[in-house]
């Protein structure tokens, strides 16, 4: 879509010379405008490009922790994705969870072998990017099951996730 109005524009830009007599002067304001346009629009991709990267790459990190030969380099790795004072809220199971707090569950589900490989895949059905916010519907996989679909906000501040809130 991005190309299509590009080459649209590109093709009414020609016409518009050949119909009217500009001079060199409004042809440079004519290039401005179209490269502070251009700018704006790739900074906006890039920027919800960078949120979305996150995200999957939090999803990739876990999917790789929940299997049974999983390190806590492993957890280590999920938790360089959270700012400092990152806090995982799930309202069904808790409450609210300090970045501490996240991080011991995390190690003690591994030491008692909580993380055994049943989990084989987790399945984005859909994902919504916003201003520094991310909501996707996940499901979980377990062999051949497919598991109900699941609601996950994230907030993001600086480049890191700061907030997930699940309403699952």
């Amino acid at each position: 879509m991005k190309y299509l109005f590009s080459a649209f524009a590109f093709i009414l830009f020609i016409g518009i010379m050949y119909c009217v007599n500009l001079n060199s002067e409004d042809l440079n304001t004519i290039k401005k405008v179209e490269s502070k346009y251009t700018a704006q629009t790739n900074k906006q991709l890039s920027h919800k490009d960078s949120l979305r990267s996150l995200v999957d790459e939090y999803y990739k990190l876990n999917l790789k922790v929940f299997q049974k030969n999983s390190t806590v380099e492993d957890i280590d790795n999920i938790f360089n994705l959270f700012t400092d004072d990152f806090e995982y809220i799930h309202p069904k199971y808790g409450g609210t969870y300090t970045r501490d707090v996240l991080y011991n569950g995390y190690k003690r589900n591994q030491k008692n072998g909580g993380y055994d490989g049943s989990t084989t895949d987790i399945r984005i059905d859909n994902m919504i990017v916003g201003l520094n916010a991310v909501v996707t519907q996940k499901r979980f996989i377990e062999g051949n099951e497919i598991g109900e679909p699941q609601m996950t906000l994230f907030e993001m501040k600086e480049g890191k996730i700061s907030k997930i809130f699940e309403y699952w």
